[in-house]
């Protein structure tokens, strides 16, 4: 721990050192006229170099900052996001003692072949083979480097303490981004990038989610993991971002696109678990063949009241309504004591007509997310630090479908899953437990609910109109009293229907 924090602050102290000198040169210089001026991005290019160099775990969260257009300049963002984690490969015998350790000494059975001079991918945390098992069947291997979680955990006590320092050295900062929480959150998604036996349930639980998908799937494990080594089917094809347009059917690009838009928002609005990283790289694809989403060692989690808030506020950009995504997104937030509401109402009135309906081709959509996050910062509002991961998994997926079908709406293929989205929630709000709750939470919150509630279930049955508000509650709460009563009457009609079938 004590080498790997001085190693770290070895990097950043010489990054200080360089910006310290790069200032010096420009007051020497002069810079104020200079139309060709450095703008940044040297020292955007600096930062990135310096984080690459210290390994994966800061490669990703370089990533994520390049989310975070409210703390982080212009220039650095767009450095940061072409920060990938590619190196150069390292020979096979640093992998095959990893091989030996976890697997025993029947490894060398294990496989038919291992192709160990041309790996199918190398990063600072694991290289890839192309393989054939025992049996024959076609397999893609994953070796973990020798000590890579040890660095990781210690990259993540560095990271842990320089963030408890921050937080009670900038308190005013802390009050609307929460460091250490966000911190947490990629900590807790990065758990499978060190032990290959939780990317292995990552995967299994990605492989169920998907089966319904025509064009979208997620590779197979082969074999039991091990914490260091993982054995999966090989997906066809090659990355999204290498892939010729051309040599797809229209319905095969499209439905590429909508189908992983489609299992994205679901992962985000109603299972609530999502892969973190869909970045191009981690998306083959191959004429013929479901797209594979690879690479599960990073994802994220969401709770229910989130992930109800998101999909009012993709609602709100599709119904071009800045007021009410102002007031969602401030809902789901903590407006601190300085905050200036009315100007974040007026942000997102002038934002909101940028977005509706815009393909990938005219508006990159992530961006504008990250853009409401520069917003309410800005006007003093603290952001749940699960979006900053969201942030970063929803761009990586627009920018993996931009080079494969840049035509898609993303909004209107929200609104396409609308149906489903909300008829799941509607029977996740009819489950035991969570109808108490929220009957509970109703009748507290707004008087005459139950009664309401009734009165919806008996027009339905008697074909009459729907009365949804009552003269003593908020706008606020009239919405939410009469979507979910709707949506439990519509659900509870669907299944009286199917069982009278």
């Amino acid at each position: 721990m004590p080498g790997r924090a001085r190693h770290v602050s070895g990097v950043l102290g010489r990054l200080l050192v360089d910006e310290a000198l790069r200032s010096r040169r420009k007051v020497r210089d002069g810079d104020s006229c200079d139309p060709h001026q450095d703008d940044g991005r040297e020292r955007a290019r600096a930062v990135s170099e310096a984080l690459q160099s210290l390994g994966p775990f800061y490669i990703k969260v370089g990533q994520l900052l390049s989310t975070r257009p409210d703390f982080v300049p212009a220039a650095m963002i767009d450095e940061l996001g072409r920060l990938h984690d590619q190196v150069t490969p390292a020979p096979f015998t640093l992998f095959e003692p990893v091989l030996a350790q976890d697997f025993g000494d029947r490894w060398p059975r294990v496989f038919r072949d291992i192709d160990t001079e041309r790996p199918l991918g190398a990063a600072s945390l694991a290289q890839v083979y192309r393989a054939e098992l025992a049996d024959g069947t076609p397999a893609a291997v994953k070796i973990q480097r020798p000590g890579v979680a040890a660095l990781m955990a210690q990259d993540m006590d560095v990271l842990r303490n320089a963030a408890r320092l921050i937080a009670r050295a900038m308190p005013r900062f802390t009050a609307v981004i929460d460091l250490p929480a966000m911190l947490g959150v990629i900590f807790d998604a990065m758990a499978g990038e060190s032990d290959f036996r939780r990317e292995a349930g990552n995967m299994r639980a990605g492989r169920r989610l998907t089966q319904d998908f025509k064009h979208l799937t997620v590779p197979r494990v082969l074999l039991t993991p091990t914490p260091r080594v993982l054995v999966q089917s090989l997906a066809p094809g090659t990355s999204i971002r290498d892939a010729d347009p051309t040599a797809f059917t229209e319905s095969e690009r499209t439905g590429i696109g909508q189908d992983l838009l489609a299992f994205m928002y679901r992962g985000y609005f109603l299972d609530r678990y999502f892969h973190a990283d869909p970045h191009p790289g981690n998306v083959f694809v191959a004429p013929g063949h479901p797209a594979h989403l690879i690479d599960w060692g990073m994802t994220g989690r969401i709770d229910s009241g989130l992930s109800r808030s998101l999909v009012l506020v993709l609602l709100n950009v599709a119904a071009n309504d800045g007021t009410g995504l102002a007031r969602t997104w401030t809902e789901m937030g903590h407006p601190t004591a300085w905050a200036d509401l009315p100007g974040f109402r007026s942000d997102m009135i002038a934002l909101v007509p940028k977005v509706t309906s815009a393909s990938l081709a005219e508006l990159n959509f992530g961006v504008t997310l990250t853009a409401v996050l520069a917003c309410s910062t800005r006007r003093g509002i603290q952001t749940n630090p699960v979006i900053s991961l969201l942030g970063k998994s929803f761009a990586n997926l627009e920018g993996s479908i931009r080079h494969l079908c840049p035509e898609l709406s993303l909004i209107d293929v929200f609104e396409e899953n609308l149906r489903s989205i909300i008829f799941g929630l509607a029977q996740e709000t009819l489950s035991e437990q969570q109808a108490a709750r929220t009957a509970l939470e109703l009748m507290i919150a707004t008087p005459g609910t139950l009664q309401q509630g009734r009165d919806i279930l008996r027009n339905l049955s008697d074909h009459d109109a729907l009365r949804t508000t009552t003269p003593h509650t908020s706008n606020s709460q009239k919405t939410t009293a009469a979507a979910l009563l709707l949506a439990a009457a519509i659900t509870w009609k669907a299944h009286t229907r199917n069982r009278s079938r």
